[in-house]
C-alpha cells in the first residue's frame, strides 16, 4: 500500500530538485529573479508545493549555497594537506566561475546547513590530523574560501580587449606608466591565482609548524641582553 501524499505534494519533487531549479534560474536571470513562484513555474508545480521541502526564502538561499559547494569536487587520493587545499581551491574557483550570478550569495551567507556542516567537520578533522590547531584549521578554511571568492569576484568584469593605451575606453598615456602596462600584458588571472594560492599555502604551513616561542618576544619578557 503506497503512502498517501499530503495536499500540494507532488511525486518525485525533492529539495534537491528545487535547489537545482533555483540555481538554474539565478544563472539565467540573476538573483533578483528568484521567487518561489518562479521556481515553482520552472518545475511545473504550485508555489505552495515548494514549502513542503524548503520552508522559507532564507532556507532556499542557504540551500543554493549548499548546492554550489556540493558541486566542488572533493579531493581524492591526495598526498598532503597542501595538495588537498590546492585541489579544493581550483575546484571552488571553477564552480564559482560557472555560476557568476551566485557569487554574491556565496560570499554573504554562511549557509550552516547539515550538509555544509558535515563537510566543514571533515575538513577540520583532516587539518587537525595534519598538525594544525583547531582554530588554525578553521582560519585556514575560511581564509582559503575568502581568497577564492575575492579572486573570482575581482575578475567578473575583466578589462575588455582593446588597445593597451585605452583600457575600458579611456585614453591613457602608456609611456607614463610603462611598468604597469608591461605587467598587464604579461599577467593573467590563472597564473595570478596560482601565485597567491601558493603564498597562502606556505603561510599556512609556517603557522602550523611555528612554536609559541618562535614568535616575537612576549610583552614583559626580559631578553638575554637586558638582564
Amino acid at each position: 500500500m503506497t503512502a498517501k501524499r499530503g495536499r500540494g505534494q507532488r511525486a518525485g519533487l525533492t529539495r534537491q530538485a528545487i535547489l537545482q531549479a533555483a540555481v538554474r534560474l539565478a544563472d539565467q536571470e540573476g538573483l533578483a529573479a528568484l521567487s518561489m513562484r518562479r521556481i515553482a513555474a520552472e518545475l511545473g508545480v504550485e508555489a505552495m508545493t515548494l514549502y513542503h521541502h524548503v520552508p522559507n526564502k532564507n532556507a532556499l538561499l542557504d540551500g543554493m549555497v549548499e548546492q554550489l559547494l556540493s558541486e566542488t569536487v572533493p579531493p581524492l587520493g591526495v598526498s598532503s594537506w597542501q595538495e588537498s587545499l590546492r585541489e579544493y581551491a581550483h575546484s571552488f574557483l571553477a564552480v564559482l566561475s560557472a555560476h557568476p550570478n551566485l557569487i554574491p550569495l556565496a560570499a554573504s551567507r554562511p549557509a550552516m546547513t547539515p550538509q555544509n556542516l558535515r563537510t566543514m567537520e571533515t575538513v577540520l578533522e583532516s587539518l587537525r590530523s595534519s598538525g594544525f590547531e583547531l582554530t588554525q584549521a578553521y582560519d585556514v578554511v575560511r581564509s582559503l574560501a575568502a581568497f577564492v571568492l575575492g579572486h573570482v569576484a575581482a575578475h567578473l568584469d575583466p578589462i575588455p580587449a582593446c588597445p593597451p593605451d585605452q583600457p575600458r575606453g579611456r585614453s591613457i598615456d602608456v609611456d607614463a606608466y610603462p611598468l604597469f602596462f608591461e605587467a598587464l600584458k604579461k599577467s593573467d588571472p590563472i597564473s595570478r591565482f596560482d601565485f597567491a594560492l601558493e603564498a597562502l599555502l606556505h603561510g599556512f604551513d609556517a603557522s602550523r609548524t611555528a612554536s609559541p616561542s618562535s614568535g616575537p618576544q612576549a610583552a614583559g619578557e626580559v631578553g638575554p641582553d637586558e638582564r
